[in-house]
């Protein structure tokens, strides 16, 4: 993807919004505590996925991650001679999204652009981020200080994240022995969510896994085109937390990968297309469980890169924002997008990605206006632009 030259305006700051992640063991359980406060999750079940953690030293991979995506944006917007304030904050840990605005705020930002590391339509990949940010501008408002945010739109079926995600499963069937490349299942994994969200999930119901299912095949058609042929696929879940009586979408990857073996199939790339770097998920339930049940059963397993750093995904993120930028300034930008689904929208639509527990202020939404300050001012509502796609 060739980087062009990118007009921000009226945007004064961009944020990197995501998830959070402990720094160390003494955080891990503080940080469950956070993920899941308000959902009865038994504390037995926090302590299981504290382990996770644990195994891995306590740190999640995220932060990490989150810092050397903020290096490459940070220098794609150099290229392209934007000189905007860069912030990062997160929804369950330090730095949190309320104490970044308001650093934001205190620089001088009244509009920011923000960015999720999250590309497809669900209550936690989306709506969950936008009652977040809510809060922390009612929180924010409440001391007198007017922060308007806007967001890109979902980039599941942009060129640059399908050509990154397409990029790692080219070099992942590269590391397969020769005589199993031609038959080797190509297996799309994300993290499971209940029923009920899916069903929830996008303006209408089902955006979810739809969503998924047309990143995967444009991700497969387009590393076909470097392999030859277009691999067969499937999409399958992980990392599921409900409990035992609560449906989750299927099947988990450890299942689905005894039965390809079951079926005959010589070898399996595993690409991770629901997440964008290696979270805890991936490290653990593809690269730790996962292969773990592969090599148990004797199939040759390689795993894809997430897109992470990758050129192609970052030159990405930085279009979504100069897209958006233009929206906000009235205009009509075009909107790269694969698939038959077309581009998605910037404001969400009303209802879009429901609460299925409560209804919470969502920003970043048709249906969202700014609180008044605490002094008497009305702020401008933060989904006051036409809804795209």
């Amino acid at each position: 993807m060739t980087s062009t030259p990118a007009d921000l305006a009226p945007y004064d700051a961009l944020l990197l919004l995501s998830f959070g992640g402990p720094e160390g063991p003494d955080d891990v359980m503080p940080f469950l505590e956070n993920v899941t406060r308000g959902r009865g999750i038994p504390r037995e079940r926090l302590a299981d996925v504290a382990e996770h953690y644990l195994h891995f030293g306590g740190r999640s991979p995220i932060n990490d991650q989150n810092r050397a995506l903020l290096a490459a944006l940070s220098t794609e917007l150099g290229s392209r001679g934007v000189d905007l304030p860069l912030y990062w904050g997160n929804r369950n840990w330090d730095p949190y999204l309320t104490d970044t605005l308001r650093e934001a705020h205190e620089a001088g930002a009244r509009r920011v652009l923000a960015v999720i590391t999250s590309a497809y339509s669900s209550y936690s990949g989306c709506r969950q981020y936008r009652e977040d940010v809510a809060a922390s501008v009612i929180a924010l408002a409440a001391e007198g200080r007017a922060v308007e945010v806007d967001k890109v739109r979902h980039y599941f079926n942009t060129p640059g994240f399908v050509g990154a995600n397409a990029d790692g499963v080219v070099a992942a069937y590269g590391r397969l022995e020769p005589g199993l490349r031609e038959g080797a299942r190509l297996v799309f994994v994300t993290h499971s969510v209940p029923d009920v969200m899916e069903e929830a999930s996008g303006p209408a119901g089902g955006a979810y896994s739809e969503q998924h299912r047309q990143a995967c095949a444009a991700v497969a058609e387009e590393a076909g085109r470097a392999l030859g042929t277009t691999p067969a696929w499937d999409l399958v879940y992980c990392s599921r937390s409900g409990p035992p009586t609560q449906p989750w979408l299927e099947p988990d990857v450890n299942d689905h990968l005894r039965a390809l073996h079951a079926q005959g199939v010589p070898a399996v790339v595993v690409s991770p297309v629901g997440f964008v770097s290696d979270h805890m998920e991936v490290v653990f339930d593809i690269d730790t469980e996962a292969e773990e049940t592969a090599r148990e059963i004797g199939l040759p397993f390689q795993r894809a890169a997430t897109v992470g750093t990758a050129p192609a995904f970052v030159a990405q993120l930085v279009d979504l924002m100069a897209e958006r930028a233009e929206v906000a300034r009235g205009g009509q930008p075009g909107q790269p997008a694969l698939g038959p689904w077309g581009p998605s929208h910037s404001v969400c639509p009303v209802g879009c990605c429901r609460n299925t527990r409560a209804e919470k202020p969502a920003a970043c939404g048709e249906d969202w206006q700014q609180p008044v300050l605490a002094g008497g001012t009305t702020g401008a509502a933060g989904g006051r632009d036409a809804v795209l796609g």
